[in-house]
């Protein structure tokens, strides 16, 4: 994948994840895009309060990585760094 293929990549993620973050932020959270690799893997960085909270698994899981999935099928995973 290109530098800008990945670019563009991101920006769509990041778009998807616009959709959900209103849902993060009301529990003072958030999320930040950190690199897509070339077998995509989203990787991505738990912001504020969803760094302690014990049910970040399970937002990432049911929330984060279904979302981005159903709107960007090429991408293969979600992992939090």
């Amino acid at each position: 994948m290109s530098a800008d293929d990945k670019k563009i990549l991101i920006k769509q993620i990041d778009q998807v994840l616009d959709s959900i973050r209103p849902h993060l932020e009301v529990d003072g959270g958030n999320v930040e895009v950190m690199d897509v690799t070339d077998d995509m893997c989203v990787k991505i960085k738990w912001l504020g309060s969803c760094k302690l909270c014990a049910m970040s698994d399970m937002t990432m899981k049911a929330g984060i990585e279904q979302t981005i999935k159903a709107n960007l099928p090429q991408i293969q995973n979600v992992v939090a760094e």
